[in-house]
């Protein structure tokens, strides 16, 4: 490996990138994947081709870590505010952006953001079937 080249891969910014990479990089981001070497893929690695040539692993992110990704980015929009501190509205309103985001399929999801938010797994559930409703 290169002096500065870091072991992430290519997503770090060190490594030879091939211009796919680098148009896929913002989505990796958003997602919290990571580039990866295709010659260093794993097996549950997503190798991307351009042209039929291996240009991109992808390394996608254990799911809880992508609940609490989720949750940090959602705070964010709320002015990186603690979600406990959100107002009722303001938490439905979450409780929503989680729900497209696909929060609740994530074993314990339910759990998870109600602890974040500072309310019972009853209310969340509450918030959800408001949303059906409306």
């Amino acid at each position: 490996m290169p002096d500065g080249a870091d072991p992430a891969g290519p997503a770090a910014g060190h490594v030879d990138e091939h211009p796919f990479t680098a148009a896929v990089k913002p989505l990796l981001e958003a997602v919290g994947a990571t580039a990866v070497d295709p010659a260093e893929a794993r097996a549950e690695d997503v190798v991307l081709e351009w042209d039929g040539t291996p240009a991109v692993a992808v390394r996608l992110p254990h799911l809880n870590r992508a609940l609490d990704r989720l949750l940090a980015e959602t705070a964010r929009r709320f002015d990186g505010r603690p979600l406990a501190e959100l107002d009722r509205t303001e938490k439905q309103r979450v409780v929503a952006l989680l729900e497209e985001r696909g929060a609740f399929t994530v074993r314990h999801g339910v759990e998870t953001v109600a602890s974040a938010l500072g309310v019972s797994r009853f209310t969340v559930y509450n918030y959800l079937n408001r949303q059906e409703k409306s």
